[in-house]
């Protein structure tokens, strides 16, 4: 479900945004060179391996460039429409 959304610290931004989708590759690299030694399935990752656990998706602001998780913009949004008496 889609959510409004506005920029937590320009505070003015509510239509401009860049959604950044999180893909995490799991992979093991050669601690000289940085070459990827082995890349790991999400189902069988090796036992010293932790999945990742971020965020799916992040938004940057098109006007001030702050890159955050998608819930802070969401919240703001929700925070500055509560306050105006405005609801979803």
């Amino acid at each position: 479900m889609s959510q409004p959304y506005l920029c937590p610290n320009c505070k003015t931004n509510k239509t401009r945004f860049d959604l950044i989708d999180q893909v995490p590759h799991a992979v093991k690299l050669d601690p000289q060179t940085g070459d990827i030694v082995e890349e790991y399935e999400s189902t069988s990752l090796s036992p010293f391996h932790m999945a990742y656990k971020g965020p799916e998706r992040k938004v940057q602001c098109a006007v001030c460039g702050l890159v955050e998780d998608e819930r802070a913009f969401v919240k703001r949004a929700t925070y500055m429409m509560k306050n105006n008496g405005i609801t979803q």
